[in-house]
């Protein structure tokens, strides 16, 4: 379970403290508290800390002000607390508050006469305790989607004692990091490990906003480079407004020219859950099929695999493999051993159902250069390009080689 912002000022003992500007951000998950006391913060903060800022052993004018605020924003910070008086920070002048709102960075005001420790401990006492109730929830949401809770009357228990609501249906949401490998071989490992833990934070930052959005959050389970998060799904319409929150989610999340990517999958809706597990899987398979298609935006669904979810529900990979070689083995061979796209210009003739003027298109290339692969993709495969039996293996073998894990995403025409 994490602490907000808002949960910060409902604290025992706090109600002195006043938010001021930012709401839109009040909803931001606080890490710890953090005391600023040289004129900049951007080399002090990883993101989720609550600032604050007493002007006490650093002066503090209006532009220093706006600058903190700034900062907060781009290093993701939970929020600034400033304490105001007569002897340092006297009030927070209004084009501060105006920059805080702008940004939706939660700004809180805090008078000096509230000691500063008092705040402190409070905040950190309410951490731990946060902590403790959060990794009980998390336990018990990792039990159920491992399959580990089978007896009802058990689950019902734990669930009504943390507070847990699981009589509605949930739709299981898995969320994947890429890029960590080639972040870290583009920069010093120290620069590419904060930005890394700062995306990171980001994500489950906004992934917790989607889910107090949705109402009645449940704790996100993180494994690894997946967050897993259960979003309620009573009924079709939930599901659609479930998939454009994701949508927005990975739209936010992958904008810009990071190299770190998110890629999702989402299940069908779980009934009860005893079914989650069954929804784990299922959001899994969807996000192998929306990291592998990249015309899928990065989401995918498990209702909408369609033959995928036959695919990726055979077990046995040889079987599978023997297809693709069967119908493909020769076109792979010859793009391996002469760095061609025959492939990928395969791929595209058939999303443009056999259309030679949108697949050459899509590729960016002639169409009397699209037509000469075309003989070569027969003359070297054997298959007649007009006989339906053929383009549906093709499909088929194409799906397949693209859900490989080998498969890169992405081929440069040659």
């Amino acid at each position: 379970m994490s602490l907000s912002v808002r949960d910060v000022l409902l604290l025992p003992r706090l109600q002195a403290m006043h938010l001021r500007a930012g709401q839109a951000g009040e909803q931001h998950t606080v890490r710890w508290p953090y005391v600023a006391e040289s004129d900049s913060i951007a080399e002090w903060v990883l993101g989720g800390e609550l600032v604050f800022v007493t002007g006490i052993n650093q002066s503090r004018n209006e532009a220093n002000l706006r600058q903190l605020v700034r900062e907060a924003h781009e290093r993701r910070c939970a929020g600034l607390v400033i304490l105001t008086g007569p002897l340092y920070i006297r009030h927070i002048p209004e084009s501060v508050l105006s920059e805080a709102d702008r940004l939706g960075v939660p700004l809180i005001e805090q008078p000096y006469a509230l000691p500063l420790i008092v705040v402190t401990e409070a905040i950190g006492s309410a951490l731990v305790q946060a902590q403790l109730l959060g990794s009980s929830r998390q336990q018990l949401i990792e039990q159920l989607l491992d399959g580990n809770l089978a007896d009802t009357l058990v689950l019902a228990h734990r669930a009504a004692s943390l507070a847990v609501d699981l009589r509605q249906p949930r739709q299981v949401l898995v969320l994947q990091l890429t890029g960590t490998a080639p972040l870290f071989r583009s920069s010093a490992p120290e620069t590419a490990e904060s930005l890394l833990q700062s995306f990171q934070q980001d994500v489950l930052q906004q992934l917790t906003s989607c889910l107090n959005a949705l109402g009645q959050p449940l704790p996100v389970v993180s494994q690894a480079e997946q967050w897993i998060a259960l979003l309620p799904s009573g009924d079709a319409d939930a599901l659609a407004y479930n998939r454009a929150i994701v949508e927005q989610l990975l739209r936010t999340l992958n904008e810009g020219d990071t190299l770190l990517r998110v890629f999702a999958g989402l299940s069908a809706a779980c009934a009860q859950p005893t079914d989650l597990p069954r929804g784990l899987g299922q959001a899994r398979q969807a996000l192998m099929a929306a990291q592998s298609f990249p015309e899928r935006l990065g989401l995918c669904c498990f209702e909408e695999l369609g033959v995928l979810e036959l695919l990726v529900a055979i077990r046995d990979r040889n079987l599978l493999d023997r297809f693709v070689n069967a119908t493909l083995g020769s076109l792979l061979q010859h793009d391996l051993a002469h760095h061609a796209a025959l492939t990928q210009t395969l791929e595209a003739w058939t999303q443009a159902n056999g259309n030679l003027v949108a697949a050459a298109q899509r590729l960016g290339v002639h169409r009397n250069t699209l037509n000469y692969r075309m003989q070569q993709i027969q003359s070297l495969t054997g298959l007649d390009l007009n006989d339906a039996q053929h383009r549906l293996n093709i499909a088929i073998a194409l799906m397949i080689w693209r859900l490989s894990p080998h498969t890169p995403t992405m081929r440069t025409p040659v």
